[in-house]
């Protein structure tokens, strides 16, 4: 059988089913409501205090965002909405405290899922997590993984974020769920931990149970329930192949990014919290290409104070030392919702109020972050890279806001780097169309082709049933990136990607015979592009690239690649 992949790797090992707790069965009501109302409160507490411990222990072993994931549950814990309803029910229907608590989150999770924003349709996940931690809280009941050993893969109907923290990672080999989507937090956390991790398995639960051997990829969503030996063997031997690799890949660390010819370009990573930065800094990242400041707004029921996010930027550029950390603005909006900004539901959001629009507009949340960056900026090497720009009167008025920054610091008699670049990223098509324009007002360029390929070819990439035309190989997209860095170039500027195509083996090749001067990607994949790039002559990459911009189709284009790739690698 088959489902999503959503964190790689391969998992051979024994099942441990997880069982859910069946609601039906709490079905039942209580001639004593005040008792079921002080078992209740009794729950809430414990509960709290669980989730208090969840969030140290998340943020020590896991990173900010994920500890952000528990002080979300803690807030739904503490919402008076949530809270009076379950009390509602216990007094006006008599309802047992288990399942006045189940109803509510039954109706908390329906209203969820009716918000069209994806973010937010995952987030009803949340509200059922917290309902099951008070049941259990009443209950007496554990989460079940107590009793798991080593080498287990855990199946279940869904997996709560909160089971996925809170089991001893170093037993697990596998997560397989029959629902969840890629943005899921257990998703995100599995990730995270480094365990692979497939979703949407539906009927998994049915076909399996404690002991079953199984055996699944985690890259392409294949699962294999009680397998032959051939099979076992063939696995065993391609995670061997992986592990050797990975070790490999290791002995290009600590060295600087250079073809085979001695041409060198840099290799960044993209982070999302002030813990991130060891991932990097293990993996070889020669800097911060992008730093997601989004996830420190998010996960929280106001705006992160000028003083938080300085502590926060300060710890990332220390940590960094003397490697340059770019640091994005607010990039919110479209995929990305912040409640507590009260921002209007809109028909189109990937084209509408988002990213430096909001910023322009909230002109001081935008100056406390702004003002937060360059008062850590004495403290390593950073750049401020403004998203989503379109034209070049956004660009101006954004750096006349952080002239204004510059000025209040000035007269506060606070340091800062005097310096410090200014950039954009490239994300919007009529950024790159003007970006002869835009580079003399810049510093550098980022290229962001996440969405420069959804504007660019009119798709939206969250839509599944168009995601073949989501391509990043469509020589229009090609195109523009040509553009965008020959006239980076021109003014001297260094042009840089931070989208996914950055990372992606067959496409970092020929963004390297197109001139790119850094790539920014996730952390894991550091070593290995710095690998191809060690193998790879500049001068034939140079050569290839022109070959592809005569092409006109996109398959031709990922074949012709694909076998430039393979005769590399085998060098």
């Amino acid at each position: 059988m088959k489902g999503t992949a959503v964190s790689p790797g391969i998992a051979i090992g024994k099942v441990f089913l997880l069982k859910k707790i069946e609601v039906e069965s709490l079905q039942k009501n209580s001639d004593d409501p005040q008792k079921e109302l002080a078992i209740l409160e009794t729950a809430l507490k414990k509960s709290a205090l669980e989730l208090e411990k969840l969030i140290q222990a998340s943020g020590e072993k896991l990173g900010e965002t994920d500890a952000g994931i528990f002080q979300a549950h803690l807030m739904i814990l503490q919402d008076d909405e949530f809270v009076q309803t379950v009390r509602d029910h216990i007094q006006a229907e008599k309802l047992c405290a288990a399942y006045a608590v189940v109803k509510t989150a039954e109706d908390f999770y329906i209203q969820f899922m009716q918000i069209e924003d994806e973010y937010i349709r995952e987030r009803a996940a949340d509200v059922k997590d917290v309902g099951m931690r008070v049941i259990k809280s009443i209950l007496g009941t554990g989460t079940g993984l107590e009793a798991m050993p080593d080498g287990s893969v855990i199946v279940a109907q869904e997996l709560s974020p909160s089971d996925t923290a809170s089991m001893d990672s170093q037993k697990v080999c596998g997560i397989i769920t029959e629902s969840g989507g890629r943005t899921s937090h257990a998703a995100i956390i599995a990730r995270n931990l480094g365990i692979p991790a497939i979703v949407g398995a539906g009927g998994i639960t049915e076909q399996v149970e404690t002991g079953t051997f199984i055996v699944f990829n985690g890259e392409s969503g294949e699962i294999f329930i009680q397998p032959d030996g051939e099979l076992v063997k063939k696995y065993i031997e391609m995670k061997a192949v992986k592990e050797k690799h990975k070790k490999l890949l290791m002995q290009f660390k600590d060295k600087k990014t250079f073809t085979h010819d001695n041409h060198q370009v840099e290799l960044y990573a993209n982070i999302a919290s002030q813990n991130d930065t060891s991932a990097a800094l293990e993996n070889g990242a020669q800097g911060v290409g992008l730093f997601r400041t989004e996830f420190l707004y998010m996960n929280r029921d106001n705006e992160p104070s000028e003083e938080e996010q300085f502590v926060i930027y300060k710890k990332v550029l220390s940590d960094m030392k003397s490697k340059p950390v770019i640091i994005r603005t607010l990039d919110i909006g479209g995929d990305k919702n912040v409640p507590y900004l009260g921002l209007e539901k809109e028909d189109n959001p990937f084209l509408g109020f988002r990213a430096i629009r909001i910023c322009l507009e909230k002109k001081e949340m935008f100056k406390k972050q702004l003002r937060a960056i360059l008062r850590a900026s004495i403290f390593g090497r950073a750049r401020i890279m403004f998203p989503m720009i379109s034209c070049l009167e956004e660009l101006m008025t954004a750096k006349e806001i952080i002239s204004e920054c510059m000025q209040e610091l000035d007269k506060r008699s606070i340091e800062y780097d005097r310096s410090i670049q200014i950039g954009i990223m490239i994300e919007v098509p009529s950024a790159a169309v003007i970006s002869d324009i835009l580079a003399k007002e810049c510093d550098f360029f980022s290229i962001g082709t996440n969405d420069l390929i959804q504007y660019t070819t009119a798709v939206d990439r969250m839509n599944p049933k168009i995601a073949e035309l989501y391509n990043q190989y469509n020589p229009a997209v090609l195109r523009l990136i040509k553009t965008v860095i020959e006239n980076g170039h021109k003014e001297k500027i260094d042009v840089g990607m931070c989208g996914e195509a950055a990372g992606d083996e067959i496409m970092a090749y020929l963004l390297l015979g197109l001139g790119l001067d850094e790539f920014s990607m996730s952390p894991p994949c550091i070593l290995n592009i710095r690998r191809l790039f060690s193998l790879a002559d500049m001068n034939e990459a140079v050569n290839d690239a022109q070959t592809v911009l005569t092409m006109k189709d996109a398959r031709e284009i990922k074949k012709f690649l694909e076998e430039r790739n393979k005769k590399i690698s085998e060098r």
